[in-house]
């Protein structure tokens, strides 16, 4: 399974363009559509060059097939397209490790229909331990996309 074209649709609109490197929430210097890397592993700085927005979506695509993979390797329960994109979307913001060790996770791979997944998205809208209407907007359209056809 690969991202739908409303999954990166999804993660565009919730981390938005911008084509000078800036610092996200997390204090992590971010490009593009919220990316962190380079295509050739390197980390943003802030002392980069500004993209325009055809290298920024050419940098997602780049950069997608390992939060794709990220979902792929831990989740081991039969999932539908809404739901791998709302996953990807997901490890997308927040990394693979986090999804790793998430309860989120533990409840998919136990029962990927189980309600109380809902809950386990909405735990994950802080940044540097703050609340952020960002964060609990896409945390809500992720989950809601998740339980979408199921």
């Amino acid at each position: 399974m690969k991202t739908s074209k409303l999954g990166l649709e999804i993660i565009k609109e919730h981390e938005g363009f911008r084509s000078k490197p800036y610092l996200c929430p997390a204090g992590v210097p971010t490009i593009g559509y919220g990316s962190t890397y380079y295509p050739d592993g390197k980390k943003v700085k802030m002392s980069d060059p500004a993209i325009d927005k055809i290298t920024a979506e050419v940098l997602l695509s780049l950069t997608l097939k390992q939060y794709e993979d990220c979902v792929h390797n831990a989740v081991k329960s039969n999932i539908n397209q809404n739901q791998f994109d709302s996953l990807v979307s997901f490890v997308y913001n927040l990394g693979c490790g986090n999804f790793k060790k998430s309860t989120l996770l533990k409840k998919i791979n136990a029962n990927p229909c189980d309600q109380s997944i809902l809950r386990e998205f909405m735990k994950w809208n802080k940044a540097g331990g703050k609340v952020l209407k960002g964060l609990t907007t896409r945390r809500h359209y992720e989950a809601n996309l998740y339980f979408t056809d199921i």
